[in-house]
């Protein structure tokens, strides 16, 4: 007859409920291009959501021009400050400065969790087309640049305009989380619920990036076709 000791061990574990997400609410967020409009955008939505924020520049009085403007206690620095006082650091660089900044902060990012939201696209005159980089994606640059750092990607597929319109109560969007490890998506993925209608979604590992970050340029050809700022919804979940 087996024990009930020997039973409860060889139980299976009960499995997590994917929904069942951290509270990041006491974490300071650091946006690297936080001028840009990604960028700022991003930071007045999470300073509105509460949380702390500090927009990064390679200008500090830019970025603090920047802060000042958004209010909401968010915090202008330099790139390096930025990083070096922030839990997340959300990468939203125009991707020709990208692999440029990252190099320049790999000290300052050590150990921290960076979010990596830039879209390697050009434009041309038939529109908008997806870049390749030689990593396979911007986040598996960051990745390569970054090698003491937890890098995750996230935030792409969100409109600017949207972003930074106070009259827009919710952003009625999924946000696909891409990371090597789930503890850390997890994080980013608590992050984009704290934003009125977005839900943090996981969506895979870096390898998979790139179809995200491409994906950008099909929702700038919807944009323009149907003068709309469209985002990305998940069904069935």
């Amino acid at each position: 007859m087996t024990s009930s000791s020997s039973a409860s061990s060889s139980s299976p574990a009960p499995k997590k409920d994917p929904w069942d997400l951290p509270d990041v609410s006491g974490l300071t967020v650091g946006v690297l291009g936080g001028t840009g409009d990604q960028g700022r955008g991003l930071a007045y939505r999470l300073a509105r959501a509460g949380q702390a924020v500090i927009i990064g520049s390679r200008a500090a009085e830019r970025a603090q021009q920047a802060a000042d403007e958004l209010g909401m206690g968010v915090e202008g620095a330099d790139n390096a400050e930025c990083a070096r006082r922030s839990d997340i650091v959300i990468v939203a660089v125009p991707w020709d400065g990208h692999a440029r900044t990252l190099e320049a902060l790999r000290e300052e990012l050590r150990g921290k969790l960076v979010v990596d939201c830039v879209n390697p696209l050009g434009f041309d005159k038939k529109g908008a087309y997806a870049i390749r980089p030689e990593e396979g994606s911007a986040a598996q640059q960051a990745a390569a640049l970054l090698p003491d750092s937890r890098v995750t990607a996230a935030f792409h597929h969100l409109s600017a305009v949207l972003l930074a319109d106070p009259e827009t109560e919710k952003i009625d969007t999924d946000v696909m989380v891409l990371g090597e490890v789930r503890e850390d998506c997890a994080i980013v993925q608590a992050l984009a619920g704290r934003i009125p209608g977005m839900r943090g979604i996981f969506a895979g590992r870096l390898r998979n990036a790139h179809q995200i970050e491409s994906l950008v340029a099909n929702l700038v050809s919807v944009n323009r076709r149907y003068k709309v700022h469209a985002g990305i919804r998940l069904t069935d979940m």
